[in-house]
């Protein structure tokens, strides 16, 4: 018989705590544990606590709402939002076309004491970069990128530290088409190191190295990913190009000799192209799909993507990323009518899980694979959380009206038709390892609940239902972030925020 493991309250977490007794690490994951214990108990629940509208979009990240394009930042560590800072009115040179929020490693130590801050990295429209403190909106650095090309775009490459920023694609002009002139260059990225910030490089996309489809590109997990109309994706060495094609390096603030003795990063100079290509960088990986979409994940790598054709239309295929073999059980349909289609993806809690959501079902999967064995890897289902429906499908075709008549439908309901419960969206809390569900039911101005789940198991573990009415006419976005929940909705030109905070219930 196995011995009984006692169990340590809260009380008693808290005075290991208060002593010093509890190692760092181990002191977050208790916290998250008691705080998980909290939310989950009878005598809490989430209740609104503040809501405001604006006529520009609304932006959440790591406790912070953005109001006015980011010039307006408000905190949700308190009971209620309050202003955290609010930025100097731009000009419409001055824009902020996006942003990102930047925080810093805790496994080692930087050079300056504003690198171990959080920060938010802003890009306006005179092709500025900016780094501001995230909790006092102060100017840390600045970075004039260039006065050739229009940056627009922000990027991560989280795993490698890095972030780009993406100019505006370059079309001709109808006049240049008329006379035959083609447009090779596509458009120009900036890589840039973070901790501290400093660049790495800036390159060309063109036509002419990348072939005539080229249509778009990012930078993600260490690779560029160049997407062409033909339907398909090439993956290449992000690595290998900076190492074989970059032909200068620079540090921001430095004298460049190359342009007359002017700074890098400040204007009118701003950085020059560095990374110049000489052929086509060698293609790591290739794969014909729908909606140029490619996803690559798992323990060992797999990806899933669709095939550019009809009849494989709603399918979505796992194979193995080392010889593209199809896993056993590999492609995946839901098989549901509906006018939003399901989605896919691999589980963002680095189990090397993956996630399927559709209207009525979610299905969490796993990857089995045997090493050295010679078969194919396997995908499995390790949960499935469904909605509760009325399975008659008969006696959903019939209904009465107020006056007593009976009227029966011609047509069967969508599968996320108002009537019926229909998940519309899942958000991952990491720290506390939960999956918050939401689910509508409702024609017009439904209602919506949050769902709590828990990650390991998809056991539901609390309900939790949201005030203001849910039109699914409308986009709408919601983040599950601890102790706070945040919904933020569109109605035509309108959006507004409405703020949840973990209390106590009155009895």
């Amino acid at each position: 018989m196995a011995p009984c493991r006692r169990r340590t309250s809260s009380t008693e977490l808290l005075s290991l705590r208060s002593t010093g007794s509890l190692q760092a690490g181990t002191l977050s994951r208790l916290n998250m544990r008691i705080l998980r214990g909290v939310i989950l108990q009878d005598s809490r629940n989430f209740i609104k606590v503040w809501s405001k509208t604006s006529k520009s979009s609304i932006a959440y990240e790591n406790g912070k709402i953005y109001f006015e394009n980011y010039q307006n930042c408000y905190s949700c560590v308190h009971s209620q939002p309050q202003v955290l800072y609010k930025l100097p009115k731009r000009s419409k040179l001055e824009k902020i076309e996006d942003a990102l929020l930047c925080q810093s490693p805790l496994d080692r130590a930087l050079t300056s004491p504003s690198d171990h801050k959080p920060s938010l990295l802003v890009l306006t429209a005179n092709n500025f970069l900016y780094r501001l403190s995230a909790e006092t909106g102060e100017e840390l650095q600045r970075v004039y990128l260039s006065p050739h090309h229009k940056f627009r775009y922000l990027g991560w490459d989280v795993s490698q530290e890095i972030f780009y920023v993406k100019s505006i694609q370059n079309k001709a002009t109808s006049l240049a088409r008329q006379a035959g002139i083609t447009q090779d260059t596509l458009m120009h990225l900036a890589i840039f190191h973070v901790f501290p910030l400093q660049i790495v490089g800036i390159m060309e996309i063109s036509k002419k190295v990348f072939g005539n489809g080229v249509t778009d590109v990012v930078l993600s997990q260490g690779v560029l990913a160049v997407s062409y109309s033909s339907k398909s994706v090439k993956l290449y060495s992000f690595e290998h190009i900076v190492n074989k094609y970059m032909t200068k390096k620079f540090a921001l603030g430095q004298k460049s000799s190359l342009h007359g003795g002017k700074t890098v990063g400040e204007a009118p100079l701003g950085i020059p192209v560095n990374i110049h290509f000489s052929d086509c960088p060698p293609v790591l990986f290739e794969v014909s799909c729908s909606d140029n979409s490619v996803q690559i994940g798992g323990y060992p790598w797999h990806y899933i993507y669709t095939p550019p054709h009809k009849y494989h239309k709603g399918t979505h295929h796992i194979c193995s990323l080392v010889d593209s073999v199809l896993a056993t059980n590999g492609i995946q349909d839901m098989k549901c009518c509906s006018l939003e289609t399901d989605w896919i993806s691999f589980h963002p809690d680095d189990s090397g899980r993956i996630i399927h959501v559709g209207p009525s079902t979610i299905n969490v999967l796993k990857i089995l694979t045997e090493l050295n064995s010679g078969l194919p890897s396997e995908v499995v289902e390790d949960f499935s959380i469904s909605t509760h429906r009325n399975n008659n499908q008969a006696a959903s075709q019939v209904s009465v009206t107020s006056s007593g008549r009976t009227v029966k439908r011609r047509f069967d309901l969508l599968d996320d038709d108002p009537e019926h419960e229909t998940f519309r969206m899942v958000e991952y809390e990491d720290e506390l390892d939960l999956l918050a569900v939401v689910v509508t039911e409702g024609e017009g101005e439904g209602r919506a609940e949050v769902r709590l789940h828990d990650n390991k198991s998809g056991k539901l573990l609390r309900k939790l239902h949201l005030v203001e009415p849910w039109d699914e006419t409308f986009r709408h976005e919601l983040f599950f972030d601890k102790d706070t929940i945040v919904h933020i909705e569109q109605k035509n030109n309108n959006f507004c925020c409405h703020v949840y905070k973990l209390q106590a219930t009155r009895k």
